[in-house]
């Protein structure tokens, strides 16, 4: 078998040019793909910087910044193969039939997912705030992107779906910063109107927790078929709310007793 010199120096030359310029290729990738991980590092840092000096939330912030990073990562990537000469548009139909199939498994958890962006976008809470959302009230201790995780008064820990957070009714009991208790006092028909309110007033007055403004109020709020019932409505802050509460129950019943003014059963406390 003979073997012409000529032809092998040609295929020699032709794939010594494919090996030049596929080396090329695949420095010129490794090069963009190092400079696009440094780059991406340096802009999420000034974008979590600008972020955090515009005092957004700090689950807001977390959140996009994670976002900003997979999307760099995934451009990053697509950009990386193609350098390499590898064909990118059915990869990309690969990764959008990949996203459509855990989109349609995944449709409770993308329904938190939602919920949590909304809530953290228009925040009708904030980590600290006391709520009261789906049979729960609890203080809010962390804001996560699926679920919202809560602290009970008695330390139980609950985590609420953000989906059904942000569809249900939510009561924020500290985003106002004041809050006014709401009970009512029954006493006998015997008793004295006036007097009675006065000591009722004055046990609201003499309390230093209780807010002088908005002032508290005592008012006769019904006439039932066997006591006259008086609504009693101290302000507190929020910190000192279950303490007013408390002590207003305790000391309205001893001023009353002291003052002779017989106590009916209770109709209603709030």
């Amino acid at each position: 078998m003979n073997i012409d010199p000529n032809q092998v120096s040609n295929y020699v030359t032709k794939y010594a040019d494919v090996l030049v310029d596929y080396s090329l290729k695949l420095v010129s990738a490794f090069i963009i793909l190092f400079v696009g991980i440094y780059a991406i590092r340096l802009i999420n840092r000034i974008i979590t910087k600008v972020m955090i000096q515009r005092n957004l939330d700090p689950t807001l912030t977390k959140f996009l910044s994670d976002i900003l990073i997979w999307a760099l990562r995934i451009l990053l990537f697509v950009t990386f193969i193609s350098k390499l000469g590898i064909e990118t548009s059915s990869f990309v139909a690969i990764l959008g039939a990949m996203g459509l199939a855990v989109g349609l498994s995944l449709q409770g958890s993308l329904s938190n997912f939602a919920g949590g962006m909304l809530i953290i976008v228009f925040k009708p809470f904030k980590v600290g705030d006391t709520i009261e959302a789906q049979g729960v009230i609890a203080t809010v201790a962390e804001i996560q992107i699926f679920v919202t995780k809560m602290l009970t008064a008695n330390n139980q820990t609950v985590f609420v779906p953000n989906g059904a957070l942000s569809n249900g009714t939510i009561i924020n009991y500290s985003m106002q910063g004041e809050r006014r208790a709401d009970l009512t006092f029954a006493v006998s028909y015997d008793s004295d109107i006036k007097k009675a309110k006065e000591v009722l007033l004055n046990v609201l007055n003499s309390n230093p927790k209780v807010l002088k403004k908005p002032e508290p109020e005592v008012f006769v709020k019904n006439l039932t078929a066997s006591s006259i019932e008086f609504s009693v409505r101290p302000w507190a802050k929020n910190e000192n709310y279950g303490v007013v509460f408390s002590q207003t129950l305790e000391n309205c019943k001893t001023a009353l007793d002291e003052a002779g003014i017989a106590i009916q059963p209770y109709t209603l406390q709030k």
